[in-house]
């Protein structure tokens, strides 16, 4: 069961993500001035969106637990006076957010210093929100609506969904080729994604996620997510991808023993 303190922390960082998403919107599906930050992946933008949803999480947060730490992607790592530190990406899948698409998200996390407690994926336009708890279950909610999210068993690669954002993710053949493996075997491949491609798997409806290249903003947020789902988030290897890398989620565990196999 959920920890009552964890409870509040994870009511907090919806309700940030919610005020964030009240500042994304009016810059969503309209003209927007768009920098490139630069990345060994190539083109990374960034818009006023990012930012200025970033700014909105950090003051709530800096209001309401002024001595915990704040790691986001636009605005660099505060570090506080006690082990804990939220984790922020304010729009995670910006290109799709330009382009006008819906597979972005605003993701929070927060981390006690051992492991990710909290996390919270928002998609303010379609309205619909994933969160949980390290030891608590995970929902589905839009408005009043709450669901309890669950991964699908499927022990078999030849029935799998993989999903993945961009096989630029990918930079270097051998980890091109790792993926491969796992992608020929599998049912259906589907590109695109971003975040949304492993909240769809605490949902039931994707199977595997392999990805690469990723920060720890990218992926904590999503950790408590898909394994209060019942579902399991690693390292190509298998161990920790709090810092992200290279990362493999599944819905099965054992799926996931044999995606180890052919990722290594």
């Amino acid at each position: 069961m959920t920890t009552p303190r964890n409870a509040e922390f994870l009511d907090f960082a919806h309700a940030l993500a919610v005020a964030a998403g009240r500042d994304i919107l009016p810059h969503f599906r309209v003209a927007l001035d768009i920098e490139d930050k630069g990345s060994p992946a190539g083109y990374d933008p960034v818009t006023v969106a990012d930012r200025a949803a970033e700014t909105v999480i950090r003051t709530g947060i800096a209001r309401a637990y002024p001595g915990h730490g704040i790691r986001g992607e636009e605005h660099g790592w505060e570090r506080g006076s006690s082990n804990y530190t939220w984790v922020i990406d304010p729009i995670d899948g910006t290109k799709s957010f330009i382009l006008g698409q819906l597979h972005w998200a605003t993701l929070i996390a927060l981390n006690d210093g051992e492991r990710v407690v909290v996390g919270v994926a928002h998609q303010p336009y379609v309205g619909e929100s994933f969160v949980a708890t390290a030891d608590g279950t995970a929902q589905w909610r839009r408005g009043g609506e709450r669901r309890t999210l669950r991964t699908r068993g499927c022990s078999r690669l030849g029935d799998a969904i993989v999903a993945c954002t961009h096989p630029s993710m990918f930079r270097t053949p051998q980890d091109r080729a790792a993926f491969d493996r796992v992608a020929d075997r599998a049912r259906l491949t589907r590109w695109g994604g971003d975040c949304y491609a492993y909240c769809l798997l605490a949902m039931g409806l994707i199977d595997i996620v392999v990805e690469a290249s990723l920060q720890a903003y990218d992926v904590q947020a999503l950790m408590p997510i898909i394994e209060s789902a019942g579902g399991v988030i690693t390292s190509w290897t298998g161990g920790a991808c709090d810092e992200g890398g290279s990362v493999v989620a599944c819905g099965d565990r054992a799926l996931h023993a044999e995606v180890l196999e052919l990722l290594a």
